[in-house]
């Protein structure tokens, strides 16, 4: 099977370093005083026309980024480092990926088409002279592009007769090549060879979670027409398919981390109607045949969704594999419909990085955040100081005169919105730092619209939508459980005083075991007792008021996530002991599951919980993360399990994604790491190689309640 041995091919890592930067100096020394729109169209020509091409043995669809490795002197590179350094880059929180493009128009169009919508704006922004350059950049950047297509064309028929290669395949690898440098695609295998190489072409610019969207859905048509047509058989789409996901892989096999690259399947259009198609399937079985990280399969299901579908969805997520994650659609649309997108475009949603609602090629790159919010008990018990972490809060008084639970209530959310205040002032701070006139992004915004006929940058008004950000939330496990504690054990038992409760949290519980069982034997969140989740609702509810608030510095909204990946492992290292018990240092709990260990009555009463909270308010998205026993997957309780996962989405429940690994097997692993190197487990919005994890995550997913 090629896909297979393309996985083995790639196991010989390129000699050299990775140095991107070089080719992009290569652009930016043609003209050292250039604007900065023209400097970095310069930088991405260079690197697309310069940087070459490399063609496996075994691809039926090219792209790499194996020609990113240089073998100049180190002196040569530093130099070129230097220079290309100080023309800076954007990150992250800049808004430099983690995006998910409008590949829609991109297939439709073609490159070709691409550039004959720059001349059609050009002709009329001719009479401003900032649009005629911004303009001139996306062209030179679309004209570099060009440049590694025909790049790829020729490096194939250059390897015609060599040992090892395949003939028809680097014929037809030259042909789509050639062809998609002028016209638009018109077969399934032209349009896939197309995605993937703008997807490298974004990776070779340096950007990281660049999602494939919705592929069942720009794909299908092509797709649809081969099939009808005898040119393509349904075995042969998955094969193409596997080609490409298996070369997500490549980033895991040269620099040692994997890229969680999203891809969309399944939901609804705007009347409703399910959009599963048959590529749908396809896409699911690729995923399943390459069992590699990297793909982060995102599945939107409906009340609309066919049972096959969700039970192909079970069985791949069955492999142990942990994709797709399953999205509620009706949530997702509803929660993105407060924020005034047009319906088509919420309705035509897809997802970014881990879990990350996007509007799908209409909205700049996403970005997010940390917010550690049981780190605010620290400073509601201590006057606005922090035990752990050197950090503030603000004073609300000593504890003594808190006389009842609206009260603490009242100081925890006094707590809440000054931290709020705080990560708002960081954030704003640093994302306005680089501004779009200094830090253009031309072939970026090519992908996005309205950027062509609008003539202007991504974050310069470019998209129809205004960027959004994210605040993760941490811990709301945590949180629930602080709070039915403090209900529970001082204002209904009288068993302690916030005073003494205080003293135990300093002390880390030293000197006050007594008391911290107490606090353990209160009502826990993932148990269906709303004594413990009306907190979780309090938690969304609050937390959505407060950052709505607040807007990025082009006017979109501030998102509010129930999603940590691993964060809760860190965070929980720099908060002090919590009222639920929790000893400083220990893990936070994990995005919107309970707390590990805490959720003792079985799935049904810990989803009963966990959909208790409105997360239409929760745009950004929510992880879930569940373990089941992998007997779950087997017959009919593979039945049960997906009825299950019907009511969980009735009832309001936003996503949730799924460990099928034993405890035995995760256990034995990490015992024999040796025995296990292709173990791929979910972990928390995304997954990966499980011996390749830090040992603290893997004792975290270890710790997950398993359900039978």
């Amino acid at each position: 099977m090629s896909t297979q041995a393309l996985k083995e091919e790639m196991r010989q890592r390129p000699a050299g370093v990775f140095a991107n930067y070089y080719y992009k100096y290569l652009g930016y020394r043609e003209d050292l005083c250039a604007p900065a729109v023209k400097a970095r169209a310069n930088a991405v020509y260079a690197l697309f026309s310069r940087a070459g091409a490399y063609v496996y043995r075994n691809d039926l669809i090219a792209g790499s980024i194996r020609p990113l490795w240089c073998e100049k002197s180190e002196a040569e590179l530093r130099y070129a480092r230097s220079i290309a350094d100080s023309f800076g880059e954007r990150t992250f929180w800049h808004n430099a990926d983690h995006f998910s493009p409008d590949y829609g128009s991109v297939v439709c169009d073609g490159i070709a088409g691409m550039l004959r919508k720059i001349e059609i704006s050009k002709a009329v922004h001719a009479d401003d002279a900032v649009k005629s350059s911004y303009l001139a950049a996306m062209q030179k950047t679309l004209e570099g592009f060009k440049n590694l297509l025909l790049s790829y064309a020729a490096e194939a028929e250059t390897l015609q007769g060599c040992e090892g290669y395949f003939s028809d395949r680097l014929k037809r690898i030259a042909g789509n090549c050639r062809k998609l440098a002028y016209d638009a695609p018109e077969t399934f295998e032209e349009a896939l060879q197309l995605v993937w190489m703008c997807h490298i072409g974004f990776l070779m610019e340096g950007r990281a979670a660049m999602a494939l969207g919705r592929m069942d859905q720009y794909l299908f048509p092509f797709y649809e027409r081969d099939i009808k047509r005898g040119a393509l058989t349904r075995g042969q789409a998955v094969e193409l398919l596997e080609n490409v996901f298996m070369k997500i892989y490549e980033s895991r096999a040269y620099k040692d981390g994997d890229d969680v690259v999203n891809i969309c399947i399944g939901g609804t259009d705007l009347a409703g109607k399910c959009e599963v198609n048959e590529l749908s399937y396809c896409i699911l079985e690729a995923v399943k045949n390459c069992n590699v990280p990297g793909p982060n399969l995102s599945a939107r299901v409906s009340s609309q969704t066919p049972d096959e579908f969700l039970d192909a969805c079970l069985r791949v997520i069955g492999t142990g594999l942990g994709y797709p994650a399953l999205m509620n659609d009706e949530v997702n649309i509803a929660a993105l419909r407060r924020y005034g997108y047009e319906e088509a475009d919420a309705y035509d949603y897809s997802m970014v990085g881990c879990i990350e609602n996007f509007i799908t090629g209409r909205q700049p790159p996403w970005s997010d955040g940390r917010f550690d919010t049981p780190r605010f008990f620290e400073y509601l018990f201590n006057e606005g100081r922090g035990i752990v972490h050197p950090s503030m809060g603000v004073n609300t008084g000593p504890v003594r005169e808190i006389s009842c639970m609206e009260d603490f209530l009242r100081k925890f959310r006094e707590q809440l919105e000054y931290g709020a205040q705080e990560y708002y002032a960081f954030f704003n701070n640093e994302n306005c730092r680089y501004s779009p006139a200094r830090y253009p992004q031309p072939f970026l915004s090519c992908f996005c619209r309205d950027c062509i006929a609008r003539a202007q940058d991504i974050l310069e008004g470019g998209s129809k939508y205004p960027s959004v950000h994210g605040a993760a939330l941490m811990g709301v496990g945590t949180v629930c459980d602080s709070l039915a504690a403090v209900e529970k054990v001082v204002f209904t038992d009288g068993a302690a005083t916030l005073e003494e409760l205080r003293d135990a949290l300093a002390a880390n519980f030293e000197g006050y075991e007594d008391l911290r069982k107490k606090l353990l034997a209160a009502p826990k969140y993932g148990n269906n007792d709303d004594f413990a989740d009306k907190y979780a609702i309090w938690f969304v509810d609050t937390l959505f008021a407060i950052f709505s608030k607040f807007r990025t510095r082009d006017g979109g909204a501030f998102y509010i996530a129930m999603a940590a990946n691993v964060s809760n492992i860190g965070a929980g290292k720099i908060i002090a002991a919590t009222p639920d018990g929790r000893r400083a240092g220990e893990p936070l709990s994990d995005a919107a599951s309970p707390t590990y260990g805490r959720d003792v009555r079985g799935a049904t009463a810990t989803l009963n919980s966990v959909s208790k909270p409105d997360y239409t308010k929760v745009a950004c998205g929510t992880v879930l993360n569940q373990k089941f026993s992998p007997s779950m997957f087997e017959g009919e309780k593979r039945k049960k399990l997906s009825a299950l996962l019907r009511v969980y989405f009735q009832k309001g429940g936003q996503e949730m994604q799924i460990n099928a690994t034993s405890r035995e097997v995760l256990k034995d692993a990490m015992a024999h790491p040796e025995n296990y190197p292709q173990l791929v487990v979910r972990v928390s919005g995304f997954s990966a190689l499980f011996v390749t994890l830090d040992r603290d995550v893997q004792e975290d997913i270890l710790r997950r309640t398993q359900q039978g």
